[in-house]
């Protein structure tokens, strides 16, 4: 099995929206397109299957009211620090999940030049993006048996981050 295709497994499993598709336009990511919420895969253009973990991370920690209007560039979404962020630490989580090597997601071309520094830090858990995770009762704290990079949900919900606030709040 190939890596696209465990990864493909893997949004299966976990009810991430994609379609292969022809895309012909130029896209941020070689073979990747986010559009109205679902992950559009053009095989024969994909140059890095990593690339589809971080992109899907977009889509999984968009709230759910936003994700079927979320496409386009993610700054444009608003996906800025934070968001970024947890997309990232969102991909890393899936990546351990499907048990890939570190350099698919973090490959050479990606990350700006700092591959090899994001590798180190997300394996000696200096990694960043999981606060946010776990603000959303997406995972626990990495310290936490079952903490970070498990996750508890892949995607993030409000309704269900609120109704974790009312349990805190009420036992407190």
């Amino acid at each position: 099995m190939t890596e696209t295709q465990k990864i493909l497994g893997f949004f299966d499993e976990i009810g991430l929206s994609y379609r292969l598709s022809s895309l012909e336009e130029k896209t941020f990511l070689p073979g990747i397109k986010i559009e109205r919420g679902q992950l559009l895969i053009d095989l024969a253009r994909l140059r890095y299957p990593g690339d589809l973990l971080h992109e899907a991370g977009h889509i999984a920690v968009t709230d759910e009211n936003a994700r079927p209007r979320l496409g386009g560039d993610m700054k444009h979404a608003g996906h800025m620090g934070g968001e970024e962020m947890a997309a990232i630490a969102w991909s890393w989580a899936a990546l351990q999940k499907i048990a890939l090597p570190a350099e698919l997601l973090f490959h050479p071309d990606g990350y700006r030049g700092a591959s090899a520094s994001l590798i180190e830090a997300f394996a000696d858990n200096r990694g960043f993006g999981y606060p946010l995770l776990y603000s959303w009762f997406m995972c626990e704290k990495p310290d936490h048996p079952d903490g970070y990079p498990k996750m508890q949900r892949w995607f993030r919900d409000e309704a269900y981050r609120q109704a974790r606030l009312a349990e805190l709040t009420d036992s407190a």
